[in-house]
C-alpha cells in the first residue's frame, strides 16, 4: 500500500473494523455495519517513514490510541467499501503532511511595547513582594 512518495507499507499492517454507522439509513440502519475504522501500528509506519515525521503525524492528527495504534474513522458513506477508502484517504493525506518538514522559524526582535510591557510587569511583582517583607527599622 503505497502512502506517499517513498513511504509504502503492507497492507497486513492495516487492520479494519466496521460498526454500525451513526445517521439516517433507513430500514438498514441497524443492520449494517457501514462505518470503517482503520488501525495502524504505529511500530510500522516509523518504520518506513521515520521519526520525525512520525512524530509530526502524531502530533498533528492527535490519532493515536493508548494501544499503539493510529485510528482513523469514516462514516460519511452508507456504503462499507466508500468508507474504507475514506480511510485509506485520510490517511494518505496525513502521512503526506507529515511527510513536509516545518519551515524553520525567522527569529525576531521584541517590540520596543513588548519589552516595556515585560519590565514595567517585573517592577510591579518586585514591588509586591518588597510590601511583604518586615518593616526596616523594627526589630
Amino acid at each position: 500500500m503505497i502512502l506517499a512518495t517513498g513511504v509504502a507499507l503492507p497492507r497486513s499492517a492495516l487492520r479494519y473494523r466496521f460498526d454500525r454507522s451513526g445517521g439516517p439509513g433507513g430500514q438498514n440502519v441497524n443492520k449494517v455495519n457501514t462505518r470503517a475504522t482503520l488501525f495502524v501500528n504505529y511500530e510500522d509506519l516509523g518504520r518506513v517513514m521515520g521519526p520525525a515525521a512520525l512524530g509530526r503525524l502524531v502530533r498533528a492528527s492527535g490519532h493515536l490510541a493508548a494501544t499503539g495504534h493510529l485510528v482513523i474513522t469514516s462514516s460519511d458513506s452508507r456504503s462499507q467499501v466508500d468508507n474504507k477508502r475514506s480511510c485509506l484517504e485520510k490517511l494518505q493525506r496525513l502521512v503526506e503532511t507529515a511527510l513536509v518538514p516545518p519551515k524553520p522559524r525567522k527569529r525576531t526582535r521584541p517590540s520596543r511595547g513588548s519589552v516595556e510591557r515585560r519590565l514595567r510587569q517585573k517592577s510591579r511583582r518586585g514591588d509586591i513582594k518588597k510590601m511583604r517583607r518586615r518593616p526596616r527599622g523594627e526589630e
